[in-house]
């Protein structure tokens, strides 16, 4: 640095602009980024607010079949609270776990191109540093002096051009560290950003493993002072029939408003299809008036260029160069534009559980669709439930814990706790076809969230006051169980 202030007095303002962005090049690095608030948490926030909506829809349809039941006190009721947070919790630490996992991978990437970044810098300084000391040699009369040599015109012309190819190199190195330098610089900024994310990953799988170790423990203090209570109303036979009712009524409803929602996301559909197709008239409309443009200027300047020629043959005198032709106006540079990568458009709360799947997908997958769970059928559709009403479902006992898996591709349309089926999940694929997943430890899945074949939507347990651990599963259509045991390879 001690050279570059010795000798900047004596340089031009080309030899100021290298001088400067070299000591730029230098310094470069020592600047931190201000603390604000992070992308993750920024995406985070959009989500819930997007889903807010669809939620308090589902809330209203619960409160709704509450009503219709007699306020009868149930002992399952009491653990709902705990077991809903423990669901919440554990879903929360999957979820931090798979984001831990993408940063960590971000940051890896990131710092790799760092590196590749600070060796073209590095190379950049050092063309940038001989440019510099070249220049300082030469002074800042090279083309004066030369014009004045006296020198064959010829050598003076070429010897110009070259110089003037130097300059376009320098400047195109200038650009060229410029853009490295920006690049350098967002790449510290997503880093630091990354950096940030981690740590609030951090702070929150902390307050989640808190929270699921309060909750447990108090679930189990629950379950042992309602032992003999929940053991005496799983004997009823009026229970049971009501937890049937309340299965029915929530489908129904569900039912409905998927229809509904499966409305208004066709209407969607066509109008997004519409908007296109007008885009696209629009966008070919202008290329063809910007081509019709561009042949009606050729054929003018060709006319123009035949009558130079013919003034210039009646003249003696050389062909006038013609003037250059006009800019493109804007409407036909739009047209030329390369077209947008076109993401899915957020759904709104009306069309939140519309499966968008093709008619007839799922009832092509009868016979071949997988176990929902890795378990033991103790309980099959059709059966006698002691006293009560038949099984409506089937039971798969599984360690708690288990994975519970998606049978087929569809959207969650209910993701709640519910009297007598605990954590309940309910998938819509499309066709008023149903899957439920009933009795699990934790919900993988919010309403409103897309699945594909055999993605982990809950882990199985006992939750709304169940025995044993594992999984009530139903398969509905139009509302109306049927057994699954034709559709599905146990």
């Amino acid at each position: 640095m001690s050279f570059l202030k010795s000798t900047s007095a004596g340089l031009s303002a080309r030899g100021k602009l290298l001088c400067g962005l070299l000591a730029c090049a230098f310094a470069f690095g020592s600047a931190q980024a201000a603390p604000r608030q992070t992308t993750r948490s920024k995406e985070k926030a959009a989500a819930e607010a997007a889903r807010a909506g669809i939620q308090q829809k589902l809330n209203a349809l619960k409160k709704d079949i509450s009503r219709t039941e007699s306020e009868k006190e149930d002992a399952a009721d009491e653990l709902a609270d705990s077991e809903e947070a423990i669901s919440d919790a554990n879903r929360s630490l999957r979820e931090l776990a798979d984001e831990q996992s993408t940063t960590n991978a971000k940051l890896k990437d990131l710092a790799a191109e760092e590196a590749r970044l600070g060796n073209v810098i590095a190379a950049q300084k050092g063309q940038l540093a001989r440019l510099l000391r070249e220049h300082y040699v030469a002074g800042n009369e090279d083309r004066i002096k030369l014009l004045l040599s006296g020198d064959n015109p010829n050598r003076i012309n070429r010897d110009l051009q070259m110089m003037a190819y130097v300059s376009q190199a320098q400047a195109k190195l200038l650009n060229s560290l410029r853009a490295n330098l920006a690049a350098v610089e967002a790449n510290h900024a997503e880093t630091q950003n990354a950096q940030d994310e981690l740590e609030e990953i951090a702070q929150e799988q902390k307050g989640q493993k808190a929270l699921l170790e309060k909750e447990k423990a108090k679930r189990a203090t629950l379950l042992a002072n309602l032992s003999s209570k929940l053991t005496d109303q799983r004997k009823q036979a009026s229970r049971l029939e009501q937890d049937e009712q309340r299965m029915s009524g929530l489908v129904d409803r569900l039912t409905r408003l998927i229809r509904e929602q499966e409305i208004a996301a066709a209407a969607e559909r066509k109008r997004q299809q519409e908007l296109a197709a007008a885009r696209a008239k629009a966008a070919a409309e202008a290329r063809e008036r910007a081509l019709a443009r561009a042949k009606a200027q050729r054929e003018e300047r060709e006319r123009l260029a035949r009558e130079a020629a013919k003034e210039a043959a009646k003249t003696g005198k050389p062909v006038k160069p013609l003037p250059p032709p006009k800019p493109e106006p804007a409407e036909t540079q739009v047209a030329e534009e390369p077209p947008q990568k076109t993401q899915a458009p957020q759904r709104s709360a009306d069309t939140a559980l519309a499966a968008d799947l093709p008619s007839g997908a799922f009832e092509s997958l009868r016979g071949r669709l997988p176990a929902p769970i890795a378990g033991k059928v103790v309980a099959r559709f059709g059966a006698k439930r002691g006293d009560g009403p038949t099984w409506r479902g089937m039971f798969i006992k599984a360690p708690e814990g288990t994975d519970v898996h998606a049978i087929a591709a569809g959207r969650v349309v209910f993701a709640n706790w519910m009297r007598g089926y605990g954590n309940l999940i309910i998938i819509n694929h499309g066709g008023e076809y149903l899957s439920i997943y009933g009795n699990n430890q934790t919900l993988m899945k919010q309403a409103g969230d897309a699945v594909k074949p055999g993605d982990v939507i809950a882990s199985a347990g006992n939750t709304g006051g169940n025995e044993e651990s594992g999984l009530y599963f139903e398969l509905r259509h139009l509302g109306k169980a049927f057994d699954p045991s034709g559709w599905i390879r146990f």
